[in-house]
């Protein structure tokens, strides 16, 4: 009978529960601080431009380069490092975020501030991926669902309090002290990682064998049902604010307040998403493609309304969260031995995704259409995404791969 592995920190002193909750609670800590970083630097590039003395969007490529570093460091990582336990991983992960955002606080020019940036964005896809295959294993079958969407909800959260905050205190003071916070939120949740996160039974790897999560046919289904579907939503978003100001006309001083009631939408729809996935999997997936095809061309109509725009827009993070852990856990299930490059890999869709609805939604704007193109654009991906799943389904049903755990 094999060792039972020893729960850290807390053994002995509180009940399992209170334990995988301490745990989940630290690591969705790590999703705030990753989510507090990726997102306030939008807001943070005027600051930025005008200190390293470069324009605006010259220095908007500092998330280009934090994005990249997204989609390069996820498989690697998974890769590299698949021998190392997963509660070292995840505390070695925090640690590199937490140093590359201190490498952004002390940049001295413009090209180190794009090499920090791309080192603190390495460890993100990882530590998500990482954290959702820990939170799932320590909650177990009936609750991984829920567990996955409470470590994602510290990224919902940040789009709430985290991101208005730096962004604030950096427009008031200088760029650098919104990224210092950041440093503080990822030492802080080091310290909880040590102190809560138990050692974990999942089975260490190896290189090869995670790569063999890129030879299964669904894995890329999944992947490609993210990057398409939850594409769409990054055609709206990108646009935002422009479409708030010259086309439902509200005031540029309104924008962060409809911009925080969408990120209440994505806490609500973590929650939601992670209860779901516990039902199902293949049904929650089918469910949020399907509400964002609908909603997303609801907003191409009633943009010009502000209430309506506004219900709407929140309405699209609600379901576009609520859609995530579902496909974290979708992946979970088709990746066999390779867990954590899978799980690691959505991550790097989802940034896949940013890009290709920023580019189309561009795109159409470009080409002369209105403000309220980027959502049927969104909607017409969601169409896609859905087909995409539902291929991938019917393929797994005839015997191609197994549809999944449960479900």
């Amino acid at each position: 009978m094999g060792r039972r592995e020893q729960t850290g920190a807390l053994h002995g002193h509180v009940d399992s529960s209170t334990r995988t909750r301490l745990a989940v609670g630290a690591m969705a800590l790590g999703g705030f601080g990753i989510g507090t970083t990726e997102f306030a630097a939008m807001g943070l590039l005027p600051g930025i431009a005008q200190d390293l003395e470069v324009s605006e969007p010259v220095a908007g490529h500092v998330i280009s380069a934090y994005a990249l570093g997204v989609v390069v460091g996820a498989p690697l990582i998974a890769a590299a490092f698949a021998r190392v336990p997963r509660r070292l991983l995840l505390i070695g992960l925090m640690v590199a975020f937490t140093a590359g955002n201190a490498l952004s606080v002390f940049a001295p020019s413009y090209g180190t501030l794009m090499a920090a940036r791309f080192v603190a964005g390495l460890p993100h896809g990882a530590f998500f991926g990482v954290a959702a295959l820990v939170a799932a294993h320590l909650a177990g079958p009936a609750g991984r669902g829920r567990a996955v969407g409470q470590v994602l909800m510290g990224l919902s959260v940040a789009n709430v309090i985290g991101v208005p905050l730096v962004t604030w205190l950096g427009n008031a003071f200088t760029w650098r002290y919104a990224m210092g916070v950041v440093v503080v939120i990822g030492a802080v949740t080091v310290a909880a990682l040590l102190a809560f996160l138990p050692s974990v039974s999942i089975p260490v790897t190896n290189p090869l064998t995670e790569l063999g999560a890129l030879a299964r046919p669904q894995v890329w289904f999944a992947l490609l049902t993210g990057i398409v579907g939850f594409g769409g939503m990054f055609a709206v978003y990108t646009y935002i604010a422009t479409t708030l100001t010259s086309v439902s006309g509200l005031s540029a001083t309104s924008v962060p307040i409809v911009l925080a009631v969408y990120g209440v939408g994505m806490v609500i729809g973590n929650a939601v998403g992670g209860r779901a996935a516990d039902r199902s999997v293949i049904g929650s997936i089918a469910v949020a493609l399907a509400a964002l095809v609908v909603l997303q061309a609801l907003f191409s109509l009633f943009a010009p309304q502000p209430f309506a725009a506004v219900a709407l827009f929140f309405l699209i993070g609600l379901t576009a969260s609520a859609l995530v852990p579902a496909l974290q856990t979708r992946l979970m299930d088709v990746a066999g031995e390779a867990q954590t490059l899978a799980a690691t890999l959505n991550h790097s869709a989802l940034n896949i995704a940013n890009a290709l609805g920023a580019l189309l939604g561009g795109a159409v704007i470009a080409a002369g259409g209105a403000y309220t193109a980027p959502a049927l654009v969104g909607s017409g991906l969601a169409v896609a995404g859905l087909l995409v799943f539902v291929v991938c389904v019917l393929v797994a049903r005839r015997g191609a791969e197994p549809v999944g755990a449960r479900r």
